[in-house]
Order: C-alpha cells, then sequence, then structure tokens
C-alpha cells in the first residue's frame, strides 16, 4: 500500500515562515503530479500548489509569490515552503500525489496538518 506521510505545521505568528513536507510511501514507479490543498473549517478543500511530474507548477492567487512547491523524485518528497503567512492561511493542509504504483494509478491523500497562524 502507498502512504504520505506529512511533517512540517505548526503555530507561526503573522510574517513569519514555514515549510511542510510530505513523503510517499511504498513500493512506487513513479509519481505524476504532486499538491498540497488547504482545508479552513466550515470552508472545502481547495488547491494551493500544484507541481507536475516535469517540473510546472501552479498555484492559488492568495498564494502567489508567498509561497513555493517543489519535490525531489529521488527521495519521493513533495514540500512547500512558505513565506509572509497570514491569518487566513490558517487551515489543514493535505499532501496529494498520483502514485504509480502496483495497484495501477492513484491519487492519494496525506493526513493532514495544522497550520495556524496567528498572534
Amino acid at each position: 500500500q502507498v502512504q504520505l506521510v506529512e511533517s512540517g505545521g505548526g503555530l507561526v505568528h503573522p510574517g513569519g515562515s514555514l515549510r511542510l513536507s510530505c513523503a510517499a510511501h511504498g513500493i512506487i514507479f513513479s509519481i505524476d503530479d504532486m499538491a498540497w490543498y488547504r482545508q479552513a473549517p466550515g470552508n472545502e478543500r481547495e488547491l494551493v500548489a500544484r507541481i507536475t511530474s516535469g517540473g510546472s507548477t501552479n498555484y492559488a492567487d492568495s498564494v502567489k509569490g508567498r509561497f513555493t512547491i517543489s519535490r525531489d523524485d529521488a527521495l519521493k518528497t513533495v514540500s512547500l515552503q512558505m513565506n509572509t503567512l497570514k491569518p487566513e492561511d490558517t487551515a489543514v493542509y493535505y499532501c496529494y500525489a498520483e502514485v504509480r504504483s502496483y495497484y495501477g494509478i492513484r491519487a492519494y491523500w496525506g493526513q493532514g496538518t495544522q497550520i495556524t497562524v496567528s498572534s
């Protein structure tokens, strides 16, 4: 089975920075798109940033210029560097990956990690 394990969440002051990481575990042939989503209380889950296997990226307008997504295919990880954090960035952040394995190509989600931006 494939699992995505996230790390790096926590509490940060407005204007601060955090880095999220997500590692894919299991027998994995390759990974297509990887992404970070977030969900704030009362809101739907939304895309924060996405990166293709070729390295192309796209970001939600609300995080452009502040967040950077990157991946390391050798380590099977995806990271999200978050700078100039705002209270409205408070949410549970979820890692997402489209994984090719013995089970075919499937989408997997991490367990979620809480980010709280507050003074």
